[in-house]
């Protein structure tokens, strides 16, 4: 006798936990060729709020986390990714109506990205830092820091997996804290990846990964005034010009959209860190 498949429910990920949005409210995920493929939770302006309190909240276990732990951290997640690849290839498949050589491909490169990212976790400060020249008998010195809790709209075509992951490492590698819309049309593979968030010994409240309609929930992550930064990577078919506006009024630093997938560089990790300079006397002695 046949059996029924047990049909995966899509969720939200926010603080560590899956959670149903709070309105209730469902979308469904369907193929290139308009097939059903699952239900997805469609994230609303407090699911948006609840990811920020959240962020916020392990912001400074996260930022405090010694660089080279993080990096450890970013490499189990490459590390689960590596042993859950099929899985990824089969979603990658079935959303954006890929070939495999070319799912594959992006899976790969998805999980060389984190790769990528854990090997300059303990280095990116000593590249983006430097001692300055100064008249007088003093040491100055400028090394950047996270800046926070920081909102990105991934890209929303052109590889859910590869765009999530492009613009999510290089935020959480320097101990920033944030909360992505994942893509609208292909968010399994961002569910996915957040299960294995979730099992990789990322602090719960790090990522939290919203499901949905970006242009619904970025006006409030874009004005929301806990939120220190916006990436608005896959933002180009919204009203990016009025969310930076809105990003104004708190003083967030604003990444314009992208064409494509962003790659690998460390100026996207840079891009989400505040310099801090010191000054310290010289010993005349």
């Amino acid at each position: 006798m046949s059996r029924l498949a047990v049909p995966k429910t899509y969720k939200l990920y926010i603080g560590g936990k899956f959670p149903r949005s709070e309105s209730g409210r469902t979308y469904e995920v369907v193929s290139t060729k308009g097939a059903f493929l699952a239900n997805a939770a469609l994230a609303s302006r407090k699911d948006a709020r609840d990811a920020v309190v959240a962020a916020r909240g392990a912001f400074a276990g996260w930022s405090g986390a010694t660089a080279y732990n993080r990096g450890q951290v970013l490499y189990r997640i490459a590390e689960l990714l590596e042993g859950r690849r099929d899985q990824f290839i089969d979603e990658v498949v079935a959303t954006e109506g890929a070939s495999r050589p070319s799912a594959t491909k992006q899976v790969d490169t998805a999980i060389d990205a984190w790769v990528w990212y854990a090997g300059w976790a303990d280095k990116y400060v000593q590249a983006a830092g430097n001692g300055n020249p100064v008249s007088g008998p003093y040491f100055n010195l400028s090394t950047p820091e996270p800046t926070g809790v920081v909102a990105v709209v991934a890209p929303q075509s052109g590889g859910s997996l590869l765009g999530l992951v492009s613009v999510l490492a290089p935020v959480i590698v320097s101990g920033n804290t944030v909360v992505v819309i994942a893509s609208e049309s292909a968010p399994l593979s961002a569910i996915t990846l957040s299960e294995v968030l979730a099992t990789s010994d990322v602090p719960g409240g790090v990522v939290n990964v919203l499901t949905g309609s970006p242009k619904e929930i970025a006006p409030w992550l874009a004005g929301h005034a806990d939120v220190n930064a916006l990436d608005l990577a896959g933002a180009e078919a919204l009203d990016w010009v009025d969310l930076q506006i809105s990003a104004a009024d708190t003083l967030k630093r604003v990444l314009p959209p992208v064409v494509g997938i962003p790659s690998p560089s460390l100026d996207r990790i840079v891009a989400f860190t505040e310099t801090k300079t010191v000054w310290h006397t010289k010993s005349l002695i």
